[in-house]
């Protein structure tokens, strides 16, 4: 299905458009590309579809190399999703067990015998289906599922500070044009 197309006509992911942002920023901090010019080619970037279309954004720019395609370890969010997700799955679990189980210790040894183990009420049930659901999230995948939403929210919010840190800037930019007023200069009216 591929074999006839070029690279510049393949499909561009979210990690290639965000390291473009990434060079992009580079070359704003260095001088090399004023902030109206950073603004355009950064919304060409995330309007991308193509690697051709992201590395048309870099050719005039020293060391522009064509965008690489990230590497599989490089989209990991986490090297263990799984036990991430299992300690997620059950660290209420063992709270609430642990919890209980102190209240018991406590009352057995404050009233000078051991008294029944009722704490294995609680722990029995909901022990049995958090088994349930971890054999059930395990088979579906859901550790890797719930990694990478995790990183996409991640990735959303660090694109909604970059958005926010643009806007300022060019509100600052605008300011020392004088194409709109300063909130100095607008309460001192």
């Amino acid at each position: 299905m591929l074999d006839g197309m070029g690279r510049d006509e393949m499909r561009a992911a979210d990690a290639d458009r965000q390291a473009v942002a990434e060079r992009l920023k580079t070359a704003l901090d260095e001088g090399r590309l004023d902030l109206h010019e950073y603004d355009e080619r950064l919304q060409r970037a995330y309007a991308a579809k193509t690697y051709g279309d992201l590395d048309g954004l870099l050719t005039d720019l020293p060391n522009a190399a064509p965008v690489a395609l990230p590497a599989p370890a490089a989209l990991a969010t986490t090297e263990r999703p799984t036990a991430e997700w299992l300690a997620e799955v059950w660290k209420s679990w063992f709270s609430v067990v642990g919890i209980t189980s102190a209240i018991w210790l406590v009352t057995s040894v404050g009233s000078g015998h051991v008294g029944y183990y009722w704490p294995f009420w609680v722990a029995a049930p909901w022990g049995i289906v958090l088994i349930w659901q971890t054999i059930a999230g395990l088979i579906g995948g859901e550790p890797r599922k719930q990694a990478a939403e995790r990183a996409r929210k991640e990735l959303a919010k660090q694109r909604k500070r970059e958005r926010k840190a643009l806007e300022a800037a060019l509100e600052a930019e605008a300011i020392a044009r004088g194409e709109i007023p300063s909130e100095e200069k607008k309460s001192a009216s």
